[in-house]
């Protein structure tokens, strides 16, 4: 059992990057569900050694469990089929829909659902460094500490996860940026 000064150590220290931690593992599982579930098991293991952090950064220590806790599972549990459909509606928090006209909103939709299937079809480490530098603000120093590679590593993957989403983004010849052939008369 945690002491009480423990107890309010994790609530202050642990709790607020809760919803970081979660990001983290969906990114990484592919899977809300699943995604639940190691992020709970992280925040209980996160919970239980709360007495033994010592560090400043709690949300890097934080995230290197969840990352660790996403990876053992993957270990244990690889499935023919991790991938489930990425749901934008839990995931992306759209500012200001409510002013925009449907149009505007139809084509903000289609522009992120273009950048997630993108996203998603990076390598896991490429993904992985994206998400914690462009989602989560993560510094390099902090994104090598909890992945457990080097900042030169980190750098030369976010160069390569940033390029393959320009690849993948960019809009083929003969095809607008929704990917519907373009006629265009001479």
């Amino acid at each position: 059992m945690l002491e009480p000064a423990d107890r309010q150590r994790f609530e202050r220290l642990i709790l607020p990057h809760q919803d970081a931690a979660f990001n983290l593992a969906r990114w990484l599982l592919r899977s809300r569900a699943d995604a639940e579930d190691v992020t709970q098991d992280a925040l209980v293991r996160a919970f239980r050694f709360i007495a033994g952090f010592h560090g400043t950064d709690a949300r890097t220590w934080l995230l290197q469990i969840v990352r660790n806790a996403c990876y053992s599972w993957l270990e244990k549990n690889r499935r023919a089929d991790l991938t489930t459909e990425f749901d934008e509606t839990v995931h992306l928090q759209t500012q200001g829909q409510a002013t925009q006209t449907p149009e505007a909103a139809a084509v903000a939709s289609n522009e992120r659902e273009r950048l997630m299937r993108a996203l998603e079809s990076l390598p896991a480490r490429s993904r992985e460094v994206l998400v914690l530098r462009e989602l989560e603000g993560c510094s390099y120093k902090e994104i090598a500490t909890i992945t457990s590679i080097p900042i030169g590593t980190v750098m030369s993957t976010l160069a390569r996860g940033r390029d393959g989403l320009k690849r993948l983004l960019r809009p083929a010849s003969g095809t607008d940026a929704g990917g519907k052939e373009v006629h265009r008369d001479v």
